[in-house]
């Protein structure tokens, strides 16, 4: 850690270190002038003085030495200062640093090493556990040296007194130093303890609070009560041990604090009263001594910080320094060349191994063809997911190596595997910001122009950030070899409609909310077509679905001020907003619409508490009423405050947060509290008032006019210049689908579908669903117009008919890049211009049993089981570790023709039985009869699951038909797997839906 904080602040440290030896000159000062003042001014023998040459009555000298006493504090408190300032700006500037250091080396972590560490851990050590750092960071030089210093300089001008004096106070110090830690760490140790205890105690009150009808119902609260009883009688003798030892611990402290001032009262004393020393030299030396112990206390607690931030260091080091990370050159800068990759893929005897060592992908040899369309089939995904991961350089090869061309995969710098090849899944991640920011992040690699303050660009250079401007233009469409940003937006359509997702992405950009100014030709657009499209509306029979706006009538669709005002809001109208619109506030009360909207706001949050309760906001019924949630719980507490009072009792902010309500939701969502009334009396005042209110609201607000963009309104809405009824359900679905239709039609569609590069993407994407980010992830992967590109399950989705238009579409498109899908099968291999099927790890060729049987001899029976649970359609997706688990707890059972396995009615607790080989039936007996045949299992089916989930006895029996041998799954080791893995899970419920279904 010292070495890391001396390479990178060796200048600031040295500057530190040179301003802090100042200050002892300072502390001196104010050490000798008040024996100065003691001696040579108030005790004076005459009323002159001579100093230096000069001579001064008593008092001129006296108010001379105050003078240079005041002006030392003075000095010697703004140099603390500003050595202060410094070791803090170089804390922050160190942390700032080491924080930077740890996240780059995150994006250089091997993919594997993410599932032994948890997200959470990692962002633990980046921000809380590196925060104590920085403080050392800025003390490593300038705290001892500080400290140390003040305590060399006290004890400089105890010596010059009296050498006792100097003695006096350093000699106790020693025992100080020994004594006081070992008492210290007895402390530490029932502190230790007393957190162990603590933890018990919580446990036991958690078991307490989830198991209190429990207790009530069975009288064992009296029991328990005593349990926690003992535990906390526990706790006080340890706390009392605790407060024991530290009390007795401050006592011997402090008394060995005293004993100095006890020989400086005593033998100085006796000094002053033999003429040894003077009565001013004492007082001097007692004021010294009271600054000698806050240095001492300083250094220790340094020392401990010291070791504990050492110790704290190495660990998360530890923590960040994961084998198999990218090379630091490999992944910082720019490289000056990025070389095609558009040769053959030549994987020349590839192993790969997991984060627990164990094999993957084991000696791989093939040629992949440049510039072809080729499939691999992989029936497991830890199979695909390390190949995958193999492509793109996310884990690098146990042994062997990957060769592109000429080039070794593994000397290429990051950026130009970034550059070149491109990959997408069915499940993508996604980055807070928007729909355009997650597709163009290819496009966005370095600054295009340098905009920034210079003054925080300094200061970011000096803490060893990126150098590279956040707020400059990033998009660079050279990189796919565009001209301009609008060919490489053309481009991203291209890829859209070649995906097949284009209606989808109209429909979501249909909705999208737009600023006129962004999209002026798409705004003119819409508002041309606003007859056509009303016409279509009432030619289709869906004039009900529609709300058109009409000044006359109230449109139950719009919130309560835009239908007073009867406009759209040009920015969200917010609590915030509201607040600000003091005029238009108290306009709302001289009118007396302020009680009606109050009492309309009560109706409204009692239907909700009914609804949502207090802490329901997180629901995506309350998400859909467009409210957020800190306005519904401020309304929540405002609106108890109106019960007796009205509107009065709301001051103009709290009248805001409340009238909030009713201004974001609409009548269809109030449903019947919203009464005719109360519409009557909003058109009443629009006709009135409307003008007076739109002047006092600041251009908040733009009218609605049939002729002009309505802001605040989306694409579809504005082509119909009204609002789609919320309660209309499939027939309000019809009428936005007709909308959509009528804009297609008209060529509208492209500038519709770029609308989607302003939707919001919330934090994870979970906002987005899979309908959008499929097409996100597939556009993201080829914009860049890749070398390769690497599609793992990326069109999961889709049926098969689709997929093979998309591939076609996909080579029209990227005619030279090398295109691999991965899969766990494919129905027609034929399509691609090379098929590879890899199972187990293994590429399978006609050699491929005779290495297996090599294999089952040297690994005995543990092989032979993973193989026949891999061949299974359940179990064939675990991952290796958990299909090892399984396959050490499951048994082999044999059977010959006509033994029963197991009966009806027998308890499951043999297990479920996988089927390796031979047939059997299942059975289900008949008294005088014989017994029915209700099915027939060979290979690959799972037969006694249904009685391990249900815990009930078995249904029917099971008679091997023929010479049969299955794998026997114990209960606990079958429910371990299904209740761990969600993919599993999900087949075994294919499985019982099959059943039923049959």
């Amino acid at each position: 850690m010292f070495q890391f904080i001396w390479k990178h602040s060796k200048r600031d440290q040295l500057i530190l270190l040179a301003v802090t030896s100042t200050l002892f000159p300072l502390l001196y000062l104010t050490l000798e002038l008040p024996k100065r003042i003691i001696n040579d001014a108030i005790g004076a023998a005459s009323s002159t003085i001579e100093v230096w040459g000069y001579t001064f009555d008593q008092v001129t000298y006296l108010a001379i030495l105050c003078a240079a006493f005041l002006i030392s504090v003075l000095a010697h408190g703004l140099m603390k200062m500003k050595i202060n300032t410094m070791k803090g700006v170089m804390s922050e500037r160190m942390l700032r640093r080491f924080r930077y250091l740890l996240i780059t080396r995150i994006l250089r972590f091997p993919q594997p090493y993410f599932e032994r560490v948890s997200q959470g851990e990692l962002v633990s050590m980046v921000t809380a556990e590196s925060e104590p750092m920085g403080g050392l960071m800025g003390d490593m030089i300038s705290q001892p040296v500080l400290q140390a210093g003040q305590m060399i300089t006290i004890l400089s001008f105890l010596f010059l007194q009296s050498f006792w004096f100097g003695l006096a106070a350093v000699a106790l110090i020693p025992l100080q130093a020994w004594l006081i830690p070992r008492m210290q760490r007895q402390i530490n140790l029932l502190n230790k303890k007393r957190i162990q205890e603590v933890r018990i105690l919580a446990a036991q009150i958690g078991e307490n609070a989830s198991g209190a009808a429990t207790l009530r119902a069975n009288a064992g609260w009296p029991w328990r009560m005593s349990m926690l009883s003992y535990q906390l009688g526990r706790l006080y003798l340890i706390r009392f041990d605790i407060y024991q030892k530290k009390f007795f611990m401050k006592f011997v402290n402090n008394f060995i604090g005293q004993l100095t001032p006890f020989f400086f009262y005593s033998i100085g004393g006796f000094l002053v009263l033999q003429g040894q020393v003077s009565l001013g030299a004492l007082v001097a030396a007692l004021a010294a001594y009271k600054d000698l112990s806050s240095p001492w206390k300083e250094l220790l607690a340094y020392y401990n910080q010291a070791q504990d931030m050492s110790l704290r260091w190495d660990v998360i080091l530890d923590r960040f320094a994961p084998p198999g990370m990218v090379d630091e050159d490999k992944f910082t800068g720019f490289p000056e060349e990025r070389p095609r990759l558009t040769g053959d893929i030549v994987l020349d005897k590839v192993s790969v191994r997991d984060g627990d060592g164990n094999l993957v992908l084991d000696d791989l040899d093939v040629t992949l063809p440049g510039g072809k369309v080729i499939g691999i089939a992989a029936p497991s995904e830890q199979d695909r997911r390390a190949l995958s991961e193999l492509l793109t350089r996310e884990v690098l090869p146990a042994s062997g190596k990957v060769l592109i061309g000429e080039n070794n995969l593994s000397d290429l710098h990051q950026m130009v595997v970034a550059s070149r090849i491109g990959h997408a899944t069915s499940r993508p991640i996604l980055f807070q910001g928007t729909f355009g920011d997650n597709v163009m992040m290819p496009m966005r690699v370095r600054p295009q122009n340098d905009s920034q303050d210079p003054q925080f660009h300094d200061e970011t250079l000096r803490a060893g950030n990126s150098p590279d401007a956040y707020h400059s233009e990033w998009l660079e469409p050279g990189l796919a070899g565009f001209d301009d940003a609008a060919r490489l937006r053309d481009w991203w359509l291209k890829l859209v409609e070649g995906l097949g997702s284009g209606a989808a992405l109209f429909r979501r950009g249909a909705e999208q909310i737009f600023l006129e100014k962004d999209h002026p030709d798409l705004a003119a657009r819409l508002v041309a077509l606003r007859p056509i499209v009303q016409e279509a509306v009432e030619r289709a029979g869906l004039g009900g679905q529609a709300y058109l706006f009409d000044p006359e009538q109230y449109n139950p669709a719009l919130p309560v001020a835009e239908n007073l005002l009867f406009a759209t809001p040009r920015e969200p109208f917010t609590p915030e907003v509201l607040a600000g619109q003091t005029d238009f506030l108290a306009q709302i009360r001289d009118l007396g619409l302020d009680e009606t909207l109050v009492g309309l706001t009560q109706d409204v949050i009692d239907m909700l508490r009914q609804i949502f309760g207090i802490d329901g906001t997180d629901h995506p019924l309350f998400r859909k009423l467009n409210l957020e949630a800190r306005t519904y719980e401020t309304a929540l507490t405002l609106v108890e405050k109106t019960r007796s009072e009205g509107a009065k009792a709301l001051d103009d902010s709290q009248l805001a947060s409340l009238l909030a309500v009713p201004f974001r939701i609409s009548a269809d969502q109030i449903g019947p509290a919203f009464s005719d009334e109360i519409k009557l009396r909003i058109l009443e005042l629009r006709k009135s008032h409307s003008a007076q209110l739109m002047n006092s609201l600041d251009d908040v607000f733009s009218p609605l006019d049939p002729d002009s963009f309505a802001p605040g309104l989306n694409a579809l809405e504005n082509a119909l210049f009204g609002k789609v009824s919320e309660v209309g359900g499939a027939r309000a679905d019809e009428l936005r689908k007709l909308i959509a239709d009528v804009l297609a039609d008209h060529g509208v569609q492209p500038l519709v579908i770029q609308l989607i590069y302003d939707v919001p993407v919330a934090l994870g994407g979970q906002n987005v669903p899979a309908i959008f980010a499929e097409p996100l992830a597939f556009t993201r992967a080829t914009i860049k117009r890749p070398d390769i590109l690497v599609l793992d399950q990326a069109l999961a989705s889709y049926d098969m008919q689709t997929q093979i238009a998309v591939y076609r579409n996909l080579r029209a498109l990227l005619p030279e890049t090398t295109i691999i899908y991965l899969n766990d099968g494919f129905q027609n291999p034929a399509v691609f211009d090379f098929f590879v099927e890899v199972q187990r790890g293994r590429i399978v060729t006609e050699e491929v049993p005779q290495k297996q049987e090599e294999d089952s001899v040297a690994s005995a029976d543990l092989a032979r089981k993973l193989r026949a649970l891999e061949q299974t359609p359940l179990f064939s997706g675990l991952d290796r570790r958990q299909l090892r688990l399984l396959a050490f707890g499951a048994r082999w059972y044999s059977a010959k023709a006509g033994e029963v396995v197991f009966l009806k009615d027998d308890e499951p607790t043999d297990g479920a039985y996988m089927m390796i080989e031979g047939e059997a039936g299942l059975y289900l007996p008949r008294e005088g009869e014989e017994d029915q045949l209700i099915a027939t299992v060979g290979p690959g089916r799972l037969v006694g699951e249904l009685g391990l989930i249900r815990k009930v006895p078995r249904a029917l029996s099971m008679v091997a038909e023929t010479d049969i041998t299955c794998l026997r799954i114990g209960e606990e080791e079958f429910l371990a797997v299904v209740e761990n893995d969600a993919a599993t899970a999900f087949k075994l419920l294919q499985v019982v839906a099959g059943y039923v279904s049959n």
